[in-house]
């Protein structure tokens, strides 16, 4: 009998939610285990795998394996599995479910730096009075906020930006697909000639070969001194070494990193004690409705699976988004 594995925890998943995967899962058997040794055991059984605790160097070992609903939305995994997307089976993520908080977060970064919050929650650890000059904070509106990848992450963040009156430009592959809140969309080939302008660099992008060390020295020397660069999307985007050289002589205002080549943040890492970086632990994306979220997006596709039709939030594997 043919498996549908929910690759989780057994108290991470809500017993409605399997009771509901038995229901549309049809005569598919349902499991729900992360544990290694239990998914060996089923390894020619497994048609449809869905969650988060995916062993993906199994996938190869599994032989009816036709769709695979990943709990995220990053595929970068693809980079150090390349026999995994050779196979035959369809691959979808959960797009969308980080909208809300991922853009929440982006305009938590923009306003501490405008404010001088960031300064001021340090100052406060020093038991010190900390009073910005006029000059020394400043006003979203009226800025322009860059945004290199522009899915559902940077679709919800233009309608922000824009309710507080910022003027967004987008950098995405198909620059002749219109997003509402964006101003001016372009290509890639165009950064080089928008960072110069941009007040705000948000970046939402997938780590592929293409977007690694995205944003290098040559990039952030693009930047103004004025300028602030956020990264929420994935680690290995921006050249970290750069980035600390560039913080420390003033080439750029400050930055805000969510995501980093290497997670933990090794204590060795020049980024650590710099004044005008914040870092968060790779947590833009938590919510408490996470599952609520993504189980919509998996039920949705079960459904479409057993019936044969186009399933949503498709991801190609070559490209790896």
């Amino acid at each position: 009998m043919s498996i549908v594995l929910l690759s989780f925890q057994p108290d991470e998943f809500d017993r409605a939610y399997v009771d509901q995967t038995r229901q549309l899962a049809g005569g598919m058997r349902v499991v729900v285990t992360a544990e290694r040794a239990n998914i060996e055991g089923m390894l020619d059984e497994i048609e449809v795998i869905a969650g988060f605790g995916v062993p993906y160097d199994l996938l190869q070992r599994m032989p009816k394996l036709r769709w695979m609903q990943q709990w995220g939305a990053g595929a970068d995994w693809l980079l150090r599995h390349p026999a995994a997307a050779a196979m035959p089976f369809t691959l979808t993520n959960a797009s969308g479910v980080h909208a809300v908080p991922i853009s929440e977060q982006i305009l938590g970064y923009m306003l501490m730096f405008a404010r001088g919050l960031h300064h001021a929650v340090r100052a406060q650890q020093r038991n010190e009075w900390w009073r910005p000059q006029r000059s020394e904070v400043f006003e979203l509106a009226g800025k322009t906020l860059l945004l290199i990848g522009v899915g559902a992450i940077g679709e919800h963040t233009a309608l922000v930006a824009n309710a507080l009156g910022m003027r967004v430009e987008g950098i995405r592959r198909d620059a002749t697909q219109h997003v509402a809140g964006v101003a001016a969309m372009y290509g890639p080939e165009a950064l080089a000639a928008r960072l110069p302008q941009a007040d705000m660099v948000v970046l939402t992008v997938p780590l592929i070969e293409e977007t690694r060390n995205l944003i290098d020295a040559a990039a952030l020397a693009r930047m103004k001194p004025t300028s602030y660069l956020i990264n929420i999307g994935r680690g290995g985007t921006i050249d970290e070494t750069a980035l600390a050289a560039a913080l420390r002589s003033g080439q750029i205002a400050g930055a805000a990193l969510d995501v980093f080549a290497e997670e933990p943040l090794p204590a060795a890492s020049p980024l650590w004690g710099l004044d005008n970086l914040i870092i968060t632990g790779h947590y833009a994306g938590n919510t408490p409705r996470y599952h609520e979220r993504a189980t919509a997006i998996f039920f949705e596709n079960l459904r479409r699976y057993r019936a044969g039709e186009p399933l949503i939030n498709l991801v190609d594997k070559q490209i790896g988004y």
